[in-house]
C-alpha cells in the first residue's frame, strides 16, 4: 500500500518527495540566502542530477504548490511543501536509525536503503516504526 493516504490527493513522485526532501535539508543546514532560499545548483549537487533536472522538477513542484522559485534559480518550500518535506525526512531518518541500530546496517547502506523506503510505507507503518523507537529510547524528530 502506497504513502499516499497521508498526504491525500497532493501525494508527490518518489523523484518530487527527494527534490523537496533536498531543498529541506539544504534550508536545515543553513545554506540559503537572506530570504530563505537554495539555490537550485546545489539541489543539483546533493542529489547528483543536471540542473536541467532540477529545472523540470521545480515546474512540477511549483505546480503542485510545494515550492516558489524566486528570480535567479532561487527556490523555497511552501508552507505546504515545508510540512511534506518534514515528514520524508523523518521517514527517512526513522528508517536510517532503525536499519542501523535494530539490524546493524552499514550506515552508507542504510542511508540509501531508508532513501528507497520512505516512499512506499503507509502512515500506519510508519507511526507503528515511530512508536517502535521511541519504546526503545531512540527519539526521531525534525
Amino acid at each position: 500500500m502506497p504513502r499516499t493516504e497521508s498526504h491525500g490527493e497532493g501525494s508527490l513522485t518518489m523523484a518530487g518527495e527527494d527534490y523537496i526532501e533536498s531543498i529541506f535539508r539544504l534550508m536545515e543546514e543553513g545554506r540559503v540566502n537572506d530570504e530563505g532560499a537554495v539555490r537550485s545548483v546545489d539541489v543539483a549537487d546533493d542529489l547528483g542530477v543536471s540542473k536541467a533536472s532540477v529545472s523540470k522538477a521545480l515546474t512540477y513542484l511549483k505546480e503542485s504548490g510545494m515550492v516558489e522559485q524566486a528570480r535567479y534559480g532561487r527556490v523555497k518550500l511552501t508552507p505546504a511543501g515545508a510540512d511534506y518535506a518534514r515528514d520524508v525526512w523523518r521517514r527517512h531518518r526513522a528508517l536510517r536509525k532503525f536499519l542501523m541500530i535494530e539490524l546493524g546496517v552499514e550506515p552508507e547502506t542504510a542511508d540509501e536503503e531508508a532513501c528507497l523506503m520512505e516512499h512506499d510505507l503507509s502512515a500506519d507503518t510508519m507511526n507503528r516504526l515511530y512508536a517502535y523507537l521511541e519504546a526503545h529510547g531512540v527519539t526521531v524528530e525534525v
